[in-house]
């Protein structure tokens, strides 16, 4: 892919530059000298734009070639617009109506109009207000598991997979984040790393646990190595969109082909942080806010191993576990599913305490926490949520369900870590 004549956009060019398409003119009008352009994003890599008229409105993403954050001195593919417009393109396909509609796709300028979600608000801010959002945990559960199974050898024809395998193959730079940042840096006085002060202790203890950075490392490869299915590659509370009963998943950029644990770990983990986190956001409502936090995550996994079990006699149609094997001969295939769900179990867990140490040790934190702007409060939650993560890399045969689970993290809740 070349952009030679890439041109990043500005409130004041957009209207010139996109108010010729037809495929955005259908939402807005002919008329681009009414459209209300405001630029909205509070990313670390892109653009974003609500752009409205008197007839509809619009959302226009751009890739930046670096990263906001650090600045040109980390420069950044644009190419990874074209792999969240396919990966949006896949999971719309795989579980529809959860991911924005998209009306324009254009490479060479690294942008995507897509369908803007209104009145919908990112969903980890609404969990730092003390919000509630009718069956999150059952949408998610099912995102999870559709998109995993859909995605994989066991629904998918194996040449089908392994050419979106090959496409997604070029997605180099953006995985590489995630290889850095999640699996590494946490674990050693990595350049970008930061943290809250007061944790030195804690955090010395992660470092110099031979066997933690052992199992991180071992997880890395396979997130680098185990092309399983296609992941959203970054599934967290900032990556959904929600009303009080709607839910949409955006931001799939980071999508690649890697383990199905990946993505429910990863989002367990962000709900895990947005429950230790609210001491610092909450008062007499505590309690019981808390508590649906952690039946989210219940509900979240209930809902993966149903729908994962109803595709599995449903959809299982590719070349892994063929009802040839089992169904055809009489057998039953469902201790073959125990095992592969169990194997998710387990992968995910183990990421899910990796995501746990990134967000508070290494580039980018997560707003749960940072928002605590009195760092003597801010660092004891944090304990908590760090050394339960590593509790979740070192144990996770131990704890064998969702029940386990929530169960553990009451427990860190209570300690007085620091």
């Amino acid at each position: 892919m070349e952009y030679a004549n890439y041109e990043a956009l500005t409130p004041e060019t957009l209207s010139t530059r996109l108010g010729s398409l037809p495929a955005v003119t259908k939402h807005l009008g002919t008329d681009p000298s009414g459209w209300q352009v405001r630029e909205v994003g509070d990313g670390n890599l892109n653009l974003v734009f609500i752009v409205q008229s008197d007839q509809g409105s619009v959302i226009v993403k751009q890739a930046l070639p670096y990263v906001r954050l650090v600045g040109d001195s980390w420069p950044m593919p644009l190419y990874r617009a074209f792999y969240e417009y396919h990966a949006l393109t896949r999971q719309a396909a795989r579980d529809p109506g959860t991911v924005p509609e998209i009306y324009y796709f254009d490479a060479d300028q690294a942008l995507i109009v897509m369908e803007f979600l209104s009145p919908h608000v990112i969903l980890r801010n609404k969990l730092i207000a003390g919000e509630k959002v009718k069956g999150l945990g059952a949408f998610c559960g099912k995102f999870c598991a559709r998109t995993a199974f859909r995605g994989s050898e066991l629904s998918l024809k194996s040449a089908d997979k392994k050419a979106d395998v090959g496409l997604f193959s070029g997605n180099v730079e953006i995985p590489a984040i995630t290889e850095g940042l999640v699996f590494t840096d946490p674990y050693f006085e990595a350049e970008l790393n930061n943290h809250t002060p007061g944790l030195e202790p804690v955090i010395n203890e992660l470092r110099n646990n031979i066997e933690l950075k052992q199992i991180a490392q071992q997880m890395l490869t396979k997130f680098a190595s185990n092309t399983q299915t296609m992941v959203h590659g970054d599934l967290h509370s900032g990556s959904i969109m929600a009303t009080d009963s709607e839910i949409r998943v955006i931001d799939p950029e980071f999508a690649q082909y890697a383990p199905m644990g990946f993505d429910i770990g990863m989002l367990t983990a962000n709900y895990l942080m947005a429950f230790f986190s609210q001491p610092a956001h909450r008062g007499s409502d505590l309690d019981s806010y808390q508590d649906w936090i952690l039946s989210v995550i219940t509900d979240c996994w209930a809902s993966f191993e149903a729908e994962f079990r109803s595709l599995w006699d449903s959809e299982r149609t590719g070349m892994l576990y063929p009802k040839t094997l089992f169904e055809d001969q009489g057998h039953s295939s469902g201790a073959a599913c125990d095992g592969v769900l169990a194997e998710i179990w387990r992968d995910a867990l183990r990421f899910c305490g990796i995501e746990m140490h990134r967000r508070c040790l290494s580039l980018a934190h997560n707003a749960d926490f940072e928002t605590i702007e009195d760092t003597a409060v801010r660092a004891p939650l944090e304990a908590r949520n760090l050394q339960m993560g590593a509790e979740l890399v070192l144990k996770s045969d131990t704890l064998k369900d969702a029940k386990a689970l929530v169960a553990l993290a009451r427990t860190y809740n209570a300690r007085n870590i620091l």
